[in-house]
């Protein structure tokens, strides 16, 4: 029969897990996160739990070097353990921060709009859709839009509110400027 040391038997279960387990933080985006993300607590912008989940699978996967090819066991596996683990923390709180840092902020919403200016590109009929154009983010987009009143295209309005795709617009009562044109001095 084969005999396993126990000092094995837990630096083999502690490799596997940690890396199982932080092999599923990554893939399914810190979904194991949120198991210590209500203590607030974060390291650099990286929460708690792939720095522990890192300390641990390497801390297994130093404890077997140490016993199985440098044949040491009882404190100096321990020791090699330890140090592959902080080894091991540090690299994933390193990675998982560069990871958080290179997320874009989340997009503008139709809501976001509200308030903001429109200009009517395709008239909008009372009760009906027509369509403007919204400067957001640094571009123009173009929606669908409704409003009470006939609105005219080349007309600035303000977006009072969003209905499903579309915004909700009310005349400013002023037509619309078009950039270059306008009357030269005579």
């Amino acid at each position: 029969m084969i005999e396993i040391p126990v000092e094995d038997w837990v630096f083999a279960v502690a490799a596997l897990a940690g890396g199982v387990l932080l092999l599923i933080t990554v893939v399914f985006d810190d979904v194991l996160g949120g198991l210590l993300d209500g203590l607030g607590f974060d390291i650099g912008g990286t929460t708690i739990t792939p720095i522990l989940l890192g300390f641990v699978g390497m801390f297994g996967a130093g404890g077997l070097i140490a016993t199985q090819v440098m044949g040491w066991h009882g404190g100096g596996a321990a020791a090699v353990g330890a140090a592959s683990g902080v080894a091991g923390a540090v690299l994933a709180g390193t990675l998982f921060g560069v990871l958080r840092r290179s997320e874009s902020a989340e997009p503008f919403k139709l809501a976001d709009l509200v308030g903001g200016s429109a200009y009517v590109s395709v008239g909008i009929p009372a009760a009906r859709f027509g369509s403007v154009l919204v400067k957001a983010e640094g571009q123009t987009h173009e929606y669908a839009a409704t409003s009470e009143r006939d609105i005219p295209a080349g007309r600035t309005v303000t977006v009072t509110g969003v209905a499903g795709s579309a915004v909700i617009v009310m005349d400013q009562g002023s037509p619309a400027v078009a950039a270059g044109s306008g009357e030269q001095g005579a």
